[in-house]
C-alpha cells in the first residue's frame, strides 16, 4: 500500500510539473531584420516619443551618464539587483531583431522574443492596458533611436527565483492581462487620466505597497510605498497631508514640480515631472490630475482646506524669534528665513505644516531633504534648498524633524530619529 501511494504521489508530481511546463512555455518569435527608420511615419514616432516620456522609459533603461535606452541601469530589490535591458535597435544586444509582434507580446504579457518570461520589475502588469495603436507608436519610436551595442550585466537574483519559467507561476497569481476598459460612469477626461496612470505611467508601481513576492497589493492600490530609499506617498484619501490634492493642485505639481500646499518634487519624483511628463500635453497632464483628484476624494473634502491653511499660518509664527528650546533655535537659524510665510502661503516657500514630508508616517523624506537638499534640477525650476549634511550632526537633524512634527502637525512623534538620520546619511543621495 505504501509503495502504491508513493508511486501515485510521484506520478501526480510528474503530471503536475508537466502541466506547469505546458502552461508556462511560450514559443520564440522569429528574428526579423531591423526596420529602416525611414519606414515609420514621423507622426507615429512623435506619438511614441510622448508615450515613452509618459512611461519614464529613459529613467530605467538609460544608465547614469550613458547612452539613451542602452540599458544596464541597476534596480536594487529585495530579491537581488536587476539590470534594465538595452532597448535600442541594436540587433545583437538590443531589440533590433524584434518584430512589432514580439515587442507587443513583451508589453502585453511580459514575455521576451525568445519566449522567456520577463521579471515583474518590468511593469508589464501596467503596460498590458495599452492599446494596439499606442504599442505601435512606442515600437516606431524605439526602432528609430540610435542603436547602441551594450551588453546588459547578469542579474543577481538567487536560485530558484532566477529561473524565468517560474515567473509564469507569479503571473498566474498576480497578473491579469488585458486592455484598459473605460468606465461608463466617469467622464472622458477621467478615463483618459486612468488609462495613462494605470497603463503607460504605471503610477501604482511606485505608490502601491508590495507583498512578499513583489506584487502590488490589490487591496492597497495607491496606498504609498518605499521606492529607491524614499517614501512614495499615498495617492488615495489615506494621504495625511492636511490639504487634499485637488485637480488644480495636482496639475500644477505635475506640470511645474511644485505645489503650493504640499511641497516640491524631489528624489525619484523629480525626473517624472521634469524628464517625463514635460513632453506630455497639458490636456493629458490635466486628465491624470482629474483621475487622482478623484482617487484622493478631494472634492468632498474641499471644505477642509481653509481650516488647514489657517492652522498652518498660525503654527508658522513659531520659531521665528528667540527661544530657549535648542530645536527651535536650530529651526530659526537654518529654516525659518525661507519657510516663514506670514499671512499668506507662498508657493516658493513651502509651508512645513502643510508639507507632505512633515505629515507622513515615516520621516525618511524630510530627513533626506534636510540632509541632501533640493537642487536646481528638482522641484521648482532654478529654486534650490541647501543641503545641511555637512553642517548638521545626526542629532541636529533629528531635533529639527522632531520639532516640526510636534509644532506643525497633530500626528504622533516619530521614533528612533537619530538612528534613522544616521542610516539615511550612510545611504547618501542615491538618486544622483
Amino acid at each position: 500500500m505504501f509503495k502504491r501511494l508513493l508511486i501515485g504521489a510521484i506520478v501526480l508530481m510528474v503530471l503536475g510539473f508537466g502541466g506547469f511546463l505546458a502552461f508556462a512555455w511560450r514559443p520564440e518569435i522569429a528574428a526579423s531584420q531591423p526596420p529602416a527608420p525611414s519606414s515609420f511615419d514621423p507622426a507615429l514616432v512623435a506619438r511614441g516619443e510622448i508615450l515613452a516620456g509618459a512611461g519614464y522609459c529613459s529613467e530605467c533603461h538609460t544608465p547614469k551618464g550613458g547612452r539613451p535606452y542602452s540599458g544596464s541601469r541597476p534596480m536594487v530589490t529585495d530579491f537581488g539587483t536587476i539590470y534594465a535591458t538595452n532597448i535600442t535597435p541594436d540587433p545583437e544586444t538590443g531589440i533590433g531583431k524584434w518584430s512589432e509582434e514580439a515587442f507587443r507580446r513583451a508589453l502585453w504579457t511580459g514575455v521576451r522574443r525568445d519566449g522567456a518570461h520577463l521579471l515583474p520589475a518590468f511593469p508589464f502588469d501596467h503596460l498590458t492596458k495599452l492599446s494596439t495603436e499606442d504599442v505601435a507608436a512606442l515600437y516606431a519610436y524605439f526602432m528609430t533611436r540610435e542603436p547602441v551595442h551594450s551588453v546588459t550585466p547578469e542579474n543577481t537574483i538567487p536560485f530558484p527565483l532566477n529561473i524565468r519559467l517560474f515567473q509564469a507561476g507569479w503571473k498566474l497569481l498576480f497578473f491579469t492581462p488585458g486592455r484598459f476598459e473605460p468606465r461608463a460612469d466617469k467622464s472622458a477626461e477621467w478615463n483618459r487620466g486612468a488609462y495613462l496612470a494605470e497603463g503607460i505611467s504605471h503610477c501604482g508601481a511606485c505608490h502601491t505597497p508590495r507583498n512578499l513576492l513583489g506584487a502590488e497589493k490589490a487591496s492597497a492600490t495607491y496606498g504609498g510605498a518605499f521606492i529607491d530609499n524614499w517614501v512614495a506617498p499615498p495617492l488615495d484619501k489615506s494621504n495625511p497631508s492636511p490639504v487634499p490634492w485637488s485637480r488644480d493642485e495636482l496639475y500644477t505639481y505635475l506640470r511645474t514640480g511644485i505645489s503650493r500646499y504640499h511641497g516640491s518634487a524631489s528624489g525619484p519624483m523629480a525626473p517624472v515631472v521634469h524628464a517625463g511628463l514635460n513632453v506630455v500635453s497639458d490636456a493629458d497632464v490635466r486628465a491624470i490630475a482629474t483621475y487622482f483628484a478623484d482617487v484622493d476624494e478631494s472634492a468632498p473634502r474641499a471644505a477642509e482646506e481653509k481650516a488647514a491653511i489657517d492652522h498652518a499660518l498660525a503654527a508658522d509664527k513659531r520659531g521665528v524669534g528667540p527661544d530657549n528650546d535648542p530645536a527651535a533655535k536650530l529651526y530659526t537659524a537654518a529654516c525659518a528665513s525661507c519657510h516663514y510665510n506670514g499671512g499668506e502661503i507662498n508657493v516658493l516657500r513651502p509651508d512645513l505644516a502643510l508639507n507632505s514630508a512633515v505629515n507622513l508616517e515615516d520621516p525618511t523624506n524630510l530627513i533626506r531633504i534636510i540632509l541632501f537638499g533640493i537642487d536646481a534640477k528638482e522641484g521648482a525650476p532654478d529654486i534650490v534648498m541647501p543641503a545641511f549634511a555637512h553642517g548638521f550632526s545626526d542629532e541636529d537633524v533629528a531635533q529639527i524633524a522632531a520639532y516640526l512634527r510636534a509644532t506643525r502637525t497633530d500626528h504622533p512623534p516619530w521614533q528612533g530619529l537619530v538612528e534613522k538620520v544616521a542610516a539615511i546619511r550612510a545611504q547618501g543621495k542615491t538618486e544622483e
